[in-house]
């Protein structure tokens, strides 16, 4: 049967008409129709991301100004619409960037810019736009000021999605009682079904940006964060992308465009981190799989036959005999005294050789004369002869006769000295020595063709390769893949990187493949870590800052990790837990993703950061986590942040985090820094309940106890306060009044029985003036009492004491900080 397609060709004009068909759309046209994927698939989550957009935008604003941001958002109920108002107090935008601010999608000024910021693509605030537009048919209504202007601007406008340009239907000059900043109404059709994931963003906002004031109104609610420091963050820089993780196509689009000629200068000015020692390592690094290594052979041990000075004078004629016995000798001399020689090498000592025996001896050792002296002494080194096959298919190996006598080459001896160290001992001798023939019949093979033997390391393991399998084949004997890998790292590890100059960079531009060699080269080479100044950071005592704002708990923990690299882009993962206190208790944890200071408060399921909190074992850190899997239970916030230049969000919407195992390893170590932290007070608390636990039978018992040995004893009670204190190893602290003519001598002492030195925080409220204290207390008055303050360091076992004198009449109170309240006994 014949196809549809196969009869397209038949019918004239086909393809012309198909043709005609074929156009260009903008991208505002495709997101008119794909703005779900921006984050505006309903009515509920689209007033969400209007939103988050506004405030995202006016927070960057703002801190880039150096201004603390405040940021009023208002939500209006109109029928079945809502009305959106959005104000800050930023720089403001100046007249002729305002409109495409707002109407036209990528346009921004950051997209290129490697540095951490909240929008990247200029996109977020103009898809707001461009929704309100399409769900209420009105414009946008934006009023800014710059600082120091008299007056603002005022414009009305929609985004033109044939063009993606703003068609501005006002624009006016209008007062405003705001010095600086920027405010945006938009009005679209929407509901509040999201009002939970609404007041989540702005508490949320407000724990990881502790710097900016935010208030939300909205018609059943109203909220007021204050800021909890005034502290900015970090100003950014924008860097160079960092060679790590940087991909082909982008360092072929790099070297298309950068103005160096050499890979050198190329590798310094385009990528961070990379002087010129690091350049030189990346260039060896590159030399190694474009060129390969060389082998290096160990030259002639002295109860060896191979006279090298009798080589060379064999290969040079005609230069009279003390010149050329000074020539040989001289390159004798030299390669004596390397332990291994490669080929590159000897060339240099022949060189030198001939310069030295030139000056001294004025004979010419011209090109050919050289040539013919390293070819004859580099033979000698790996005693190959020509006419001797050494790599037999049929499994001869070259090196052994037929009675089994060994009658090596120079390079089998070689070859079986690295083979025998690097593979199990429990491999027979034979074998080796079998396989070693076998592979050095290789590197005669490559004498054919490249007498330096220089090979790159895929094809020096294809050379072991081939020699394992035609050991296992004819000797019957696994020579797997260790022993392969192992000799392969043995060889490549006495072999040395040439010298050869790298291409040019005009040169590298036109050859993919010797581009992906130095990417390779680059990604191999140990490179310093990205500078962190292109970040900005929360920083641990910021995150728990934020998190005592907004959650009243028992316990803050956090953690910043050091930068790493993603694709060329420097990220920070940064992890803090709040516990117990007014955390809600029942069900699973509640886990705070945010990507540069933003709250992402959609697709928790999607998220890289989701999938890590799960495959943690929280029961090691004191979570219960029913099955060992999943998100934990219990009175816990854990919260995670990734600041990153570029941060690899799933989709355009930037709900959720991708799956990049550098980010997830990072917000792994990140989580369980914290959870140490976490772990340690639990610990701590439940030793301190059982603790609480033992004091409380003991002061139940120890009274009754006494009141017995008293019946008995027919004596007064004995005072078991400070029996409780030794028995559970507490710090006492212990007044003692004494009457002294007209007034009292108090002594106010600390008995240390813990195991440990402790530091303690006294207060003893006196209600009259004390007199004749130590120089160590201090004494503050205050509303006709007197706070006498003493902070003394004890050891364990030992004892210090506070005295002073009071009026009779006079009444105490003591407080004492320092000690946790189950290791610590207060006798007034």
């Amino acid at each position: 049967m014949t196809s549809f397609q196969s009869t397209l060709g038949d019918e004239p004009g086909i393809a012309e008409e198909l043709a005609e068909n074929q156009q260009a759309i903008s991208i505002a046209e495709f997101f008119e129709k794909n703005k779900h994927m921006l984050g505006f698939d309903s009515g509920a989550r689209g007033l969400v991301t209007a939103v988050k957009e506004a405030v995202d935008n006016a927070l960057d604003a703002a801190e880039e100004a150096g201004i603390l941001p405040d940021i009023y958002v208002e939500i209006q109920e109109d029928g079945d619409y809502y009305r959106l108002i959005v104000e800050d107090n930023g720089p403001g935008i100046t007249k002729e960037s305002l409109p495409k601010v707002f109407g036209k999608l990528l346009y921004g000024s950051r997209f290129h810019a490697r540095e951490q910021s909240r929008g990247q693509q200029g996109i977020g605030i103009s898809a707001a736009v461009l929704y309100s537009q399409l769900t209420s048919g009105k414009p946008a209504k934006i009023t800014s000021r710059t600082q120091g202007a008299s007056e603002a601007q005022y414009f009305e406008l929609i985004v033109d999605t044939d063009d993606n340009e703003p068609e501005i239907s006002v624009d006016r000059t209008t007062s405003w009682d705001r010095p600086h900043g920027t405010r945006i109404e938009l009005e679209m059709e929407a509901n509040m079904r999201a009002r939970q994931q609404l007041h989540d963003y702005i508490k949320h906002t407000a724990v990881v940006n502790p710097h900016a004031r935010l208030e939300l109104r909205e018609p059943k609610a109203q909220f007021k964060f204050e800021r909890a420091t005034d502290q900015l963050p970090e100003e950014t820089e924008t860097i160079r992308p960092h060679p790590h993780g940087v991909e082909l196509g982008t360092v072929m689009k790099m070297l298309a465009r950068t103005d160096s000629q050499t890979v050198s200068g190329f590798l310094q000015e385009e990528f961070t981190r990379v002087g010129k020692k690091t350049a030189e390592s990346i260039i060896d690094a590159f030399r190694d799989r474009h060129y390969g290594r060389e082998m290096r052979w160990r030259p002639p041990a002295a109860h060896e036959s191979i006279d090298l000075e009798t080589v060379v004078s064999g290969a040079t004629a005609n230069k009279g005999r003390e010149a050329t016995a000074a020539f040989a000798d001289a390159i004798g001399e030299a390669v004596d005294e390397y332990d291994r020689i490669a080929h590159h090498e000897l060339l240099d000592v022949v060189d030198v050789a001939a310069d030295e025996v030139e000056a001294e001896h004025g004979t010419t050792f011209g090109t050919t004369v050289r040539e013919n002296a390293v070819d004859a002494v580099w033979r000698a080194l790996i005693d190959a002869p020509e006419d001797e096959d050494a790599n037999d298919e049929a499994g001869v190996d070259g090196g052994t006769d037929a009675e089994g006598a060994h009658d090596e080459s120079r390079l089998v001896a070689e070859l079986y000295g690295l083979a025998d160290e690097a593979t199990s001992t429990r491999k027979d001798d034979e074998v080796v020595r079998a396989f070693a023939s076998r592979l050095a019949g290789k590197f005669e093979d490559e004498t054919e063709t490249d007498l330096r033997h220089r090979l790159t390391r895929d094809r020096l393991r294809e050379h072991v390769d081939r020699a394992a399998e035609l050991t296992e084949e004819y000797d019957d004997v696994a020579f797997g893949e260790t022993a392969r890998e192992n000799v392969t790292e043995a060889i490549w590890d006495v072999m040395v990187t040439v010298p050869d100059d790298p291409p040019l960079v005009r040169e590298l531009d036109d050859d993919r493949d010797a581009t992906s060699d130095l990417v390779d080269g680059m990604r191999a080479t140990d490179i310093m870590a990205p500078p962190t100044r292109c970040l900005a950071p929360i920083t641990d005592e910021l995150i728990r800052a934020g998190l005592e704002k907004e959650f009243d708990a028992d316990f803050y923990s956090a953690a910043t990790r050091d930068a790493e690299v993603h694709g060329g882009d420097p990220f920070v993962v940064e992890a803090g837990i709040a516990y117990g206190g007014d955390v809600e208790a029942e069900g699973s944890v509640d886990v705070l993703r945010f990507a540069n200071r933003v709250p992402l408060v959609y697709q928790r399921g999607a998220c890289a950061t989701t999938d890590v909190v799960k495959s943690i074992g929280w029961r090691n850190y004191g979570l219960d986590q029913p099955g060992g899997s999943g998100l934990p239970n219990g009175p816990a916030v854990i919260m995670i942040h990734v600041a990153s230049t570029n941060v690899p969000f799933t989709s355009e919407s930037k709900d959720a985090v991708a799956n990049v195992p550098e980010i997830e390893d990072e917000i792994e170590l990140a989580i369980r820094e914290a959870a140490r932290e976490l772990k340690s007070y639990l610990n701590k608390r439940r030793s301190m309940q059982k603790r609480r636990k033992k004091q409380n039978v003991l002061g139940k018992i120890l009274p009754e106890m006494a009141e017995k040995v008293a019946e008995v004893t027919d004596r007064p009670e004995p005072n078991i306060d400070d029996a409780i204190a030794r028995i559970m190893n507490n710090v006492l602290v212990e007044r003692r009044i004494e009457e002294n003519g007209d007034g009292q001598a108090v002594s106010v002492v600390v008995e240390n029985n813990s195991n440990t030195n402790e530091s303690l925080e006294i207060t003893d409220i006196v209600s009259a003036e004390p007199t004749d204290l130590p120089g160590g207390a201090t004494v503050v008055e205050m509303d006709g009492e007197w706070f006498v303050k003493w902070e003394p360091d004890v050891s364990s076992g030992d004892e210090a004491a506070l005295e002073y004198e009071v009026p009779d009449d006079a009444t105490f109170d003591l407080d004492v900080k320092g000690v946790e309240s189950e290791k610590l006994t207060v006798k007034q």
